[in-house]
């Protein structure tokens, strides 16, 4: 569903066969939790649909590595901000590993991206758009007419809710109005401006970003529904202000809910640890859990969905033990047909899943059909879900285990290039490549 108009709508490409999607990445200034989970796994098994579907994909998703939450953290621990960035960076990709998302085809960073940023800021100021108050630089939400269509609800709620969050920013002449450029206190990180020594806000941090990437009328801007409004929102209006097309489409997914329904949040304290979590259960269970659930629709997080979630993937690896020796076979094209309709219906992963577990109940049933079927299970699972079967292979052969040892090595010294060559080299010898928790897993492609 587009967020935008409130309506599922197809997606149109800016570029036949070509889809340029940028989702909102993390702030690094703790340890990822299971919100951050949950949007990655989303948006990640997307991308593999889109990709499986014929589209040739650039994804961006940056890093926010200065940001208040990181100067605090810093101040917290008594270290240098840019230490804790990149020392929770590293968790993150760490932990995105071990949940199976791809990295994304560039990860640009809000630190190097400092000076498009005045430039942009300075563009706003130019034509009206933006003011100087108390601390900084103000984008003026009056001046861009339709602003708050992201937050789908009446302008004047928006005001009364924002009230209380103006009263900590003197300078701001509307409580929407939102900073674009903040003045640094004394032995906070900062860059050169015309408004003083400061650092971006960070919601212009994003727009600059994704403009710079992926150009104007890129096709998909993605996220959390917590940052539909005011983080996209704004990200939006400036693009409008400095006459840029912005995302040509909008897509969010629900929130993260415990036992009782509640959101989880720090304010709340049920924040779950997402590395925690992983040394309890392997990425796929976290996968099948989201796949399990309709994107826009809360996601509850409990012991007895998580072990619901670990059967379904024992189901889905029993079966492919069970269709080890069946013929080859290319995959039955109706169970893909009808993969393929459920997930082009609002990308629907409940009803996809519905429709893998069906093709194994009818592999057992239909001894002909079985082949056909199990080789749509496997396609199905390892190239549009993301989700590879395992079938409890032996030892590696030494070559193969060296391989395996030299990415590992590679991924601890965060020299990813020589870990993306490795992975490479395995896919090219006919191997799916997966990162976990234990470090790198293959398995013959099927």
């Amino acid at each position: 569903m587009d967020t935008a108009t409130g309506e599922v709508a197809p997606l149109e490409p800016r570029d036949a066969g070509r889809l340029a999607v940028y989702l909102c990445g993390p702030t690094v200034s703790g340890a990822p939790h299971l919100g951050h989970g949950r949007v990655t796994l989303v948006w990640d098994v997307y991308r593999r649909y889109l990709a499986w579907s014929g589209f040739e994909v650039r994804f961006v998703s940056n890093v926010t590595d200065i940001e208040d939450k990181i100067i605090a953290a810093a101040a917290e621990e008594g270290r240098p901000p840019e230490e804790v960035a990149a020392g929770y960076e590293e968790l993150w990709w760490e932990t995105m590993g071990g949940l199976g998302v791809a990295r994304p085809d560039a990860d640009p960073h809000a630190t190097a991206y400092v000076g498009e940023m005045v430039e942009f800021i300075a563009r706003l100021l130019a034509t009206g758009h933006a003011y100087e108050g108390g601390d900084g630089v103000y984008f003026s939400t009056a001046s861009l007419t339709g602003y708050g269509l992201l937050a789908r609800q009446d302008l004047a709620m928006l005001r009364a809710g924002a009230r209380v969050e103006a009263a900590d920013e003197a300078g701001k002449r509307n409580p929407l109005d939102f900073v674009l450029w903040k003045r640094a206190k004394p032995g906070e990180p900062s860059w050169p401006s015309p408004w003083g020594d400061g650092r971006p806000g960070w919601h212009t941090e994003c727009v600059v970003m994704s403009l710079g990437l992926l150009g104007d009328g890129f096709d998909l801007h993605l996220g959390g529904l917590d940052l539909a409004f005011p983080h996209h929102e704004n990200e939006r209006a400036q693009a409008l202000a400095a006459g840029r097309a912005f995302a040509r489409h909008w897509a969010h997914n629900g929130m993260v809910v415990d036992e009782r329904g509640d959101k989880m949040s720090k304010s709340v304290g049920n924040i779950t640890s997402l590395p925690e979590l992983l040394e309890r259960y392997e990425g796929r269970v976290l996968r099948a859990l989201v796949l399990n659930s309709h994107y826009r629709s809360p996601m509850a997080v409990t012991a007895e969905s998580l072990e619901g979630a670990k059967g379904m993937v024992e189901r889905l690896d029993n079966f492919a033990r069970e269709a080890r020796g069946l013929p080859e076979a290319e995959p039955d094209p109706a169970v893909l047909a009808r993969f393929r309709w459920r997930m082009d219906d609002d990308f629907d992963t409940t009803g996809a899943l519905a429709v893998v577990f069906g093709a194994v109940r009818d592999a057992r049933a239909h001894r002909v059909r079985a082949p056909a079927l199990a080789a749509a299970v496997r396609q199905i699972c390892g190239s549009a879900l993301g989700l590879p079967l395992r079938l409890g292979e032996g030892p590696l052969e030494p070559a193969l285990a060296e391989l395996v040892r030299r990415r590992d090595a590679a991924r601890a010294k965060r020299d990813y290039r020589e870990a993306d060559g490795i992975r490479d080299k395995l896919v090219d010898m006919g191997y799916v490549v997966e990162d976990t928790p234990g470090g790198t897993q293959v398995r013959r492609a099927r």
